[in-house]
């Protein structure tokens, strides 16, 4: 019943996870609709919001670890999912249950609606249902696309992080730093704090003049100290600008009334894992050879994920790459090493890359490079080549490291 209550959400509705920009809809009026008909449980809610182009999942993913620790009840809604529809749907760690997903979609499928809800639309208020059902003391909330018109941005939290601004989903959210950081500023709202994890010439005057036009206090993390703690346990440079956030955002949720201090954020980052299902994000899998999994997928993530692994490579990189076919695949591979050796691979989802396309591009850069029709063949050929003390690399997309669990 489950498999085909899932079957249900990605095929009768559009699902930006599977076809991409066909199903973007861009705005908050069907959520309202089915929040109303549901008992508006984003009334009773606290939140953490978070939009920002990169970091958002490590962010979230954090927080709610520490908040945890700091024995507060923590609803945890992030997207994708890497193998379980579930995992976009957390409290204290707890995905929500297979029952209740069918249950609630049952539900909805009852609506006598004048309109075709999304699947993130459906999902995001199914997620609200669970977190008031849960009697969550505080819910972190990572948007979907933007955050001005995105179908989370029906909350007002009690804290807004913008983690950085790069070009992105530009068929959406404008062609433009500038524009799209006016998207994600919509989530700054009246009165409300906010954060920027990471500002650029383009974009600070966005945020500032947004924040100005609320009242809303703005918070810059980048003038945090570069230190991480001795237990940190994500591998990447990029992880010590998520944690600048962390430190800027605890005495700000200290005033609210909350309890953190360094024990508990020693205990979250300890217990990231265990207490949130995050993982794929500079994780290690092998250590012989050093076998490294990411989920970085834009320019500016995966720009970021070989400069912290070519600053501290074992032996020679091999790299399996996959990716959807809307990314910008000139920008991407003009990134990409020459002194590597590649195996470029489609995966199980219609939004893949041809391996067509793949072997134009590398030929382009003059990539030395293998191309296989699966996940699973590409790893076998790189670990057959790779010595124990190389470094093999997988990245590129969700689906990519969905493919490989």
């Amino acid at each position: 019943m489950y498999t085909e209550t899932i079957d249900w959400l990605f095929q009768q509705f559009p699902a930006y996870h599977k076809i991409g920009a066909k199903a973007f809809k861009p705005d908050t009026d069907n959520c309202l609709v089915l929040c109303n008909l549901f008992g508006n449980p984003e009334q009773d809610l606290k939140f953490i919001h978070l939009a920002g182009t990169n970091g958002k999942g490590s962010t979230s993913s954090m927080l709610s670890s520490i908040l945890q620790e700091s024995s507060e009840k923590v609803g945890l809604f992030t997207s994708p999912h890497i193998e379980d529809f579930r995992e976009r749907i957390r409290v204290n760690g707890e995905m929500i249950t297979e029952e209740e997903v069918i249950e609630f979609c049952n539900k909805v499928k009852s609506f006598n609606l004048d309109f075709e809800p999304s699947f993130f639309e459906i999902t995001w208020v199914m997620a609200l249902v669970h977190f008031k059902n849960k009697e969550c003391s505080i819910c972190v909330i990572e948007t979907g696309l933007g955050g001005r018109l995105d179908a989370t941005n029906l909350i007002t939290p009690i804290l807004s992080i913008i983690t950085n601004i790069g070009l992105e989903h530009t068929h959406f959210l404008g062609d433009t730093l500038e524009k799209i950081a006016f998207e994600k500023a919509g989530i700054i709202k009246p009165g409300i704090p906010v954060i920027i994890g990471e500002t650029l010439k383009e974009t600070i005057s966005v945020f500032e003049n947004t924040a100005l036009q609320n009242n809303s206090e703005l918070y810059l993390a980048e003038h945090n100290l570069d230190t991480l703690p001795g237990n940190f346990p994500l591998l990447g440079d990029y992880q010590l600008k998520n944690f600048k956030i962390i430190q800027t955002a605890v005495p700000i949720l200290n005033s609210y009334g909350f309890s953190i201090n360094e024990e508990t954020i020693k205990a979250g980052l300890k217990n990231l894992t265990q207490n949130t299902g995050f993982r794929g994000r500079m994780q290690i899998i092998n250590t012989e050879p050093l076998t490294i999994l990411d989920v970085s997928h834009n320019y500016d993530g995966i720009k970021v994920t070989l400069e912290s692994i070519l600053k501290q490579l074992k032996g020679k990189l091999h790299i399996i790459y996959g990716t959807s076919s809307d990314k910008d695949l000139d920008s991407i591979f003009k990134l990409f090493p020459t002194n590597a050796s590649y195996n470029f691979t489609e995966f199980n989802n219609e939004r893949s890359a041809t391996l067509q396309q793949l072997r134009s591009k590398s030929e382009e850069c003059h990539l030395k490079s293998l191309f296989f029709s699966n996940l699973k063949d590409a790893l076998a050929n790189t670990q057959t080549t790779a010595n124990k003390e190389d470094t093999i690399l997988i990245f590129g997309s969700f689906f990519l490291i969905s493919d490989f669990y």
